[in-house]
């Protein structure tokens, strides 16, 4: 993101500037260049203020409270993203009617898409972010009705990205293989880059087919990023990464590596992935990643040769933040606005404070010291018990 928005800009040149506002480049050009920041969660992070119901988890609130979407878009950009992404996860027709949702009746997936498409747009002029949208799975995969049913799904989302001319597409929280090869295929229609990550552990997808071979196939298909996100925390994650990487160099293939995982610690979910743990989707706070957390995420990730990192569920503003602070020296000292009200690991705590033990709070070496609590004398660390290694 740039670091200052086009507003205060027109306000004043030197309030606050931390540095000239560049030209906008394309993914592929910033990724060769250094690391790209994603934004982070929608569907949870909506449903828990109060604009997108949990089950459904589809994305009619950019249509009944669009400005609630925008303003989390401008807490992303704020926070350093480089990337404003539309909310259009499941935002296929078939998914929007599935079962009992009455979206795709009372909105329409062209009108939900492009009022997605329409809200990023705004705020992308706004900080100068890459403008994406995505598509997702499809119930009308999981019902077996083929290739071409699918892609029609697909492609009436596709319509709608062309039209906007957004900057590159994003394919995500795919667990089956074929399915993701058949929405790259369609992503295609864009003319643009196509970034594809799927939702799996180190085991692979639900059709057997391991991380490893994933990765091949998503890159043989045309995808310029291949990853992975959701559903199993940053560290389970790395190990999904390292087996992708080691099988796309063993291939001699090298499209740039992506990770969005969730915003919770998720040790115990073995190969069932998050949704299975009992306090999903309404109790997962005590799991929440710390600021703290977010950095050690950015730098492992970036030590792996991960280039492209955001978050998916439950991955809040603050998160993302973090992975701008962490990445900043290889983003030419680039931080987000929101930067300016934190203070790089507890800083601002040694500024004003009325108490003399919060000042000394301050620097990496105690944040990642201070093992937080929950607070709960009677939680459990696990809600599973490991009774194999993840």
């Amino acid at each position: 993101a740039l670091p200052i928005s086009k507003r205060k800009e027109k306000a004043s040149s030197n309030e606050g500037a931390k540095q000239p506002k560049r030209t906008k480049k394309g993914l592929l050009d910033r990724l060769a260049e250094g690391p790209v920041v994603g934004d982070g969660s929608f569907c949870l992070v909506l449903e828990r203020r109060g604009y997108a119901k949990a089950g459904c988890w589809t994305p009619e609130s950019v249509v009944e409270h669009p400005e609630a979407v925008a303003q989390l878009h401008r807490e992303y950009a704020r926070a350093g993203a480089d990337v404003t992404q539309s909310f259009t996860f499941y935002a296929s027709e078939d998914k929007l009617g599935f079962r009992e949702n009455q979206a795709a009746k009372l909105h329409g997936v062209t009108n939900i898409n492009e009022a997605a498409c329409s809200i990023a747009k705004g705020v992308s002029e706004e900080y100068g972010t890459l403008l994406t949208a995505g598509l997702s799975p499809t119930p009308s995969y999981l019902e077996g009705k083929g290739k071409e049913k699918v892609q029609a799904e697909f492609k009436a989302q596709v319509d709608v990205f062309k039209k906007f001319d957004i900057d590159f597409v994003i394919v995500e929280f795919f667990s089956h293989l074929d399915e993701i090869l058949w929405a790259i295929e369609a992503a295609k229609e864009c003319g643009k880059p196509i970034v594809a990550s799927m939702c799996i552990g180190p085991h692979g997808d639900n059709s057997g087919n391991s991380p490893g071979k994933c990765a091949v196939e998503m890159a043989r298909a045309g995808a310029d990023v291949v990853g992975q996100n959701c559903q199993f925390d940053y560290n389970i994650s790395l190990k999904t990464m390292e087996s992708m990487k080691a099988e796309l160099e063993k291939e001699g293939s090298s499209p740039y590596l992506m990770m969005q995982p969730p915003g919770y610690h998720t040790p115990d979910v073995g190969e069932a992935g998050m949704a299975a743990l009992p306090e999903y989707p309404f109790a997962l706070e005590p799991r929440l990643l710390t600021r703290w957390d977010a950095q050690d995420f950015a730098r492992k990730a970036y030590d792996l040769g991960v280039r492209y990192m955001g978050g998916c569920c439950g991955m809040e503003p603050y998160h993302i933040r973090g992975i701008a602070e962490e990445l900043s020296p290889e983003r030419d000292g680039r931080l987000g606005e929101a930067s300016e009200k934190h203070g790089l690991w507890g800083a601002c705590l040694a500024i004003g404070s009325l108490y003399s033990s919060m000042a000394q709070r301050t620097g990496r070496d105690y944040w990642t010291k201070a093992p937080p609590a929950t607070g709960r004398p009677h939680s459990a660390a696990y809600s599973i018990s490991l009774e194999r290694e993840v």
